[in-house]
């Protein structure tokens, strides 16, 4: 059975505590745990009591990848993936969600692939890794800024993550990636984009991405993993706003997957 999830993400510049309550409010199945800039999500737990107080599991935890989070658990990315497991196997989620290296992390990226196969071994736990999408400059100039590639569809690993916001500043095909990677699709982040230079994170069915065949095509296609809700709400206009969107993104996913 397939679980809806909501992203911890998804209510900043609210706090971690606030995503749990709305999750559990608005009927969601679970938690993705983002760990961020919030001190909260960077402890295992504090993030464990509010799972239990809000009677809400943590299927996924996204591991601090982001520019902000850069000294987020310190500087080693290796060593934010270990503690990424670990919060994972302590809180009983079975995912860590990671971004593949920036470009200036050559030596991290050069053992990437094998050194995720070889994190999954160790803990038992699955390392999906995520599609990432070109930076854009102010002329539209593209620049590869992931190694060793922003599509998981190029290597071998074991468990992926689409994003479909990625997907849309990318410039890519969520539907025909998720048929490259098969079985190897662990994961999903349900959002939205129109296509432009910057990463949006819109609520599913906002922007031009086919969201809605997509779900209907995991559906068909028995996946049986996580769709969680990761879309900004940071410019929402009230917390009423917040938890509407929240709300709609959850019944679009329910609409479609059916």
């Amino acid at each position: 059975m397939s679980l809806f999830a909501l992203s911890t993400a998804s209510v900043y510049p609210q706090s971690t505590a606030h995503a749990f309550n709305y999750a559990a409010q608005l009927g969601y199945d679970a938690v993705e745990v983002m760990v961020g800039v919030d001190e909260t999500s960077q402890s295992i737990s504090a993030v464990a009591r509010l799972s239990e107080h809000h009677e809400m599991p943590i299927c996924a935890v996204h591991a601090p990848c982001l520019l902000i989070t850069a000294r987020v658990w310190g500087s080693d990315p290796w060593v934010k993936l270990e503690m990424s497991a670990q919060m994972a196997n302590e809180v009983g989620a079975d995912v860590v969600v990671v971004h593949p290296p920036f470009r200036w992390q050559r030596d991290y990226a050069a053992g990437f692939v094998e050194g995720i196969a070889r994190l999954e071994e160790q803990t038992g736990i699955a390392f999906a890794v995520e599609n990432m999408y070109p930076w854009r400059t102010g002329g539209r100039r593209e620049m590869e800024m992931y190694l060793p590639s922003m599509d998981p569809s190029d290597h071998d690993y074991a468990n992926t993550t689409i994003d479909l916001s990625h997907c849309a500043t990318a410039g890519m095909d969520p539907i025909e990636m998720a048929t490259r990677l098969g079985s190897r699709l662990r994961h999903v982040h349900l959002t939205d984009g129109t296509g432009g230079p910057k990463d949006e994170h819109l609520v599913p069915g906002r922007g031009i991405m086919p969201v809605g065949d997509f779900l209907e095509g995991l559906a068909a296609f028995f996946f049986n993993d996580t769709a969680t809700t990761e879309i900004y709400t940071r410019k929402a206009s009230s917390h009423q706003t917040r938890e509407l969107d929240l709300a709609e993104s959850l019944a679009f996913a329910k609409l479609h997957f059916a």
